[in-house]
């Protein structure tokens, strides 16, 4: 380990002495210009959202399209999820039958542009171009009585 530390130390007076540490310090000076300038153009990038519908959460995929900054922030926020009141989106309910016909279960079908629009709504300096396959929510057992 100390033969590690000894060449590196080495290596590290070797290079100090080859290149000026004002050349350095100007060369990370313009990679840190161009990464600024390189976020402010307009990008289309695929998002993960974490969303809780009335209690249930899922992730949609969705095509975004924004800022590098804005996408680079939004991309700290995701790690929030979005809420979303069942109430909001337009969906259908699918009877999961048998052969013999008997109820199995019941099922949320979300429409994907109400989806799409309620992210929308939720993410204001990004397009959220489309979403997604969204996955069924089960229908609460009270309401599948009925």
């Amino acid at each position: 380990m100390s033969k590690l530390v000894t060449t590196v130390k080495f290596l590290w007076l070797r290079l100090k002495r080859a290149i000026s540490p004002v050349f350095i310090g100007l060369l990370c000076a313009s990679f840190i210009l161009w990464y600024i300038l390189k976020l402010q153009y307009t990008y289309t990038t695929n998002f993960s959202v974490l969303v809780n519908i009335d209690g249930e959460r899922m992730r949609v995929p969705c095509v975004v399209e924004g800022k590098g900054v804005n996408l680079l922030g939004y991309r700290v926020y995701a790690r929030k999820e979005l809420k979303i009141p069942l109430a909001d989106l337009k969906y259908t309910v699918v009877n999961d039958m048998d052969e013999s016909g008997e109820l199995l279960g019941s099922w949320y079908q979300l429409d994907a542009h109400s989806v799409q629009s309620a992210i929308s709504v939720r993410f204001s300096d990004i397009k959220v171009i489309s979403v997604g396959d969204i996955p069924q929510m089960a229908v609460p057992s009270e309401e599948s009585a009925n």
